[in-house]
């Protein structure tokens, strides 16, 4: 459930538009949606983890998970070329940042990150602590359950 009161927290609406961004992506085995807000907390861009833009891949593609992985781009890598550093206050994640994105979103001077699923592979909690990253888990906030009825 989100917080009690009537209005989302900025935090909460970043992610539930991460959540909707991460619902493009064309990986079948793992869909990460990405969004940045800016100091006024307004929404500078949505992203998700895919192919290059233009690259159409072929089904078989997608069969063998391990090979595809080095030529997927991760949501954050998609979200930072949207905007130049020090525009952005803070990054929504579905997924926690991979050890290679945090140091991504660190060189762009982010000081919160928030994501909802754990990324056990990732350094993102070690970098975070160094640089002063507020690197938040945030589970709680309003999904899209079932479709609209007429």
């Amino acid at each position: 459930m989100p917080s009690s009161k009537t209005r989302l927290t900025i935090p909460e609406y970043a992610m539930a538009l991460a959540h909707v961004a991460s619902l493009r992506s064309e990986d079948p085995f793992r869909k990460v949606g990405a969004v940045a807000i800016d100091f006024d907390n307004r929404v500078i861009g949505t992203a998700y983890n895919g192919l290059a833009p233009g690259y159409d891949a072929a089904p078989e593609f997608w069969i063998d998970r391990d090979d595809r992985r080095k030529y997927m781009l991760h949501a954050e890598v998609n979200l930072c070329s949207l905007f130049t550093r020090g525009n952005v206050k803070l990054v929504a994640c579905t997924t926690q940042p991979c050890t290679s994105c945090m140091q991504m979103l660190c060189a762009y001077g982010i000081k919160e990150v928030y994501y909802r699923d754990e990324y056990p592979e990732s350094e993102a909690a070690a970098i975070a602590h160094r640089y002063g990253i507020q690197l938040v888990q945030l589970t709680d906030y309003p999904q899209i359950v079932s479709p609209f009825e007429n």
